[in-house]
């Protein structure tokens, strides 16, 4: 890790990547009677991404997790990037950044556990919440004051669009 500030590089963020267990939520799963697995979702983090898209920015979620709910929520918002099932992040985080000619030197990627440790050591920007495992603190160039699933989304992203003159309190409200 180098000596210059997380804050430095985020005037070249370009790209956002997620995890989603941990991050986009706070980690905890209910499951129902029947099985089913429900996961709570910030509209905060919700709000912030359809503006990162809406102004241009790539939006891409892996993650290990295989509930379609997911997706479908997160293509609500726009993202169309969804990888499901990613128990070897490297390998979708490589071929998102092919298909789409992006650079790693320009994706800000937010994960909080080992598995994203190998994609976190390859991005510009490496990021993760406050609960985060240990591991991923050591790799991360910036660790949110907020936890998984309460704001630490919209804390990055937040953050990157201010630095890029790009943020603006005054949006005009939309469905998230």
């Amino acid at each position: 890790m180098d000596d210059k500030s997380y804050k430095e590089y985020l005037h070249q963020v370009t790209t956002f990547i997620f995890d989603v267990d941990g991050v986009l939520t706070n980690g905890m799963i209910t499951i129902t009677s029947s099985g089913e697995m429900i996961r709570h979702m910030n509209v905060k983090d919700g709000y912030a991404m359809k503006q990162a898209l809406n102004h241009g920015y790539n939006v891409c979620i892996i993650s290990g997790g295989t509930n379609e709910g997911v997706r479908t929520r997160l293509n609500h918002l726009g993202i169309k990037d969804v990888y499901l099932g990613a128990h070897q992040k490297v390998v979708q985080f490589e071929e998102y950044l092919n298909n789409n000619q992006i650079k790693a030197e320009n994706v800000l990627y937010m994960g909080d556990d080992i598995p994203d440790v190998p994609v976190l050591k390859l991005v510009g920007v490496s990021s993760c919440p406050q609960d985060a495992v240990p591991e991923v603190k050591r790799v991360s160039k910036y660790i949110s004051h907020k936890l998984g699933g309460e704001g630490c989304v919209r804390d990055v992203i937040e953050q990157v669009m201010k630095v890029q003159n790009k943020w603006d309190s005054d949006f005009d409200a939309q469905t998230f």
